[in-house]
């Protein structure tokens, strides 16, 4: 969505990130990175640049995050809108199972040891610590430091989005037989369920979170009309 709005003179558009990551990729649009300090700091934000309208891209499991900005929007009467991928649907020959959370997750591992794939984000990572038989494949953005606190774990550093072929191949190199994931959406992580389906692995997937009730599109075509939609309305009513 950044750059289709890169281009546009008569914006000016920010991307704000939540700084979680050390080397973010690079923007066409000017980038803001670190927290706010919760839904009345961005509110604050908001009044102080003079914002017309909000769009809320982040992931799907930033459950915070979209909660923060559906509050601060209201309170500062800034339109807003939740752009959402569609979650996953599982198809002939996947395996799920869904999970309520991490802590699921290492349950449903069971007791017998098991070739794992965390793909999951950083912060995630520590209740696995509690099932230390498993021998885990660890994924990120950045370099899990410090490591897990567990006798046998692999770790690669990589960003997305990841093909089907490569995916399969990861898989099968470390002798995977479970993944662990969220279900993100949209095509870019998608490779590794695939992968999975093929190659007969079970997948632990954590549930989605409950978010907003706010105005929300699943594709960028559908927010860039409701972002014309919302400025030219603004430019009526003096916002």
């Amino acid at each position: 969505m950044a750059e289709r709005l890169a281009g546009r003179s008569e914006l000016a558009v920010t991307l704000s990130l939540a700084g979680r990551t050390a080397a973010p990729a690079r923007q066409p649009v000017p980038v803001r990175v670190g927290g706010f300090g919760g839904a009345e700091g961005l509110r604050e934000y908001l009044r102080a640049e003079r914002i017309d309208a909000l769009v809320d891209a982040t992931h799907p499991y930033a459950a915070l995050i979209s909660a923060n900005a559906a509050r601060a929007a209201e309170q500062a009467n800034v339109a807003l809108l939740a752009l959402r991928r569609p979650p996953w649907k599982p198809v002939s020959g996947d395996r799920w199972t869904e999970v309520a959370n991490t802590e699921e997750a290492v349950g449903a591992l069971g007791a017998a040891p098991r070739r794992v794939f965390l793909a999951l984000g950083r912060n995630e990572l520590a209740p696995f610590v509690r099932a230390p038989q498993h021998h885990y494949l660890v994924r990120s953005v950045d370099l899990v430091d410090p490591p897990l606190t567990v006798p046998d774990a692999t770790y690669v550093v990589a960003r997305g989005p990841f093909a089907e072929a490569a995916e399969r191949a990861l898989l099968t190199t470390h002798g995977i037989e479970v993944v662990v994931a969220k279900n993100s959406g949209g095509p870019a992580t998608y490779g590794k369920i695939a992968a999975a389906r093929e190659l007969g692995l079970a997948v632990l997937l954590l549930r989605r979170p409950q978010l907003p009730s706010v105005p929300s599109v699943e594709t960028v075509e559908d927010a860039l009309a409701w972002l014309d939609h919302a400025l030219v309305s603004g430019v009526d009513r003096g916002v």
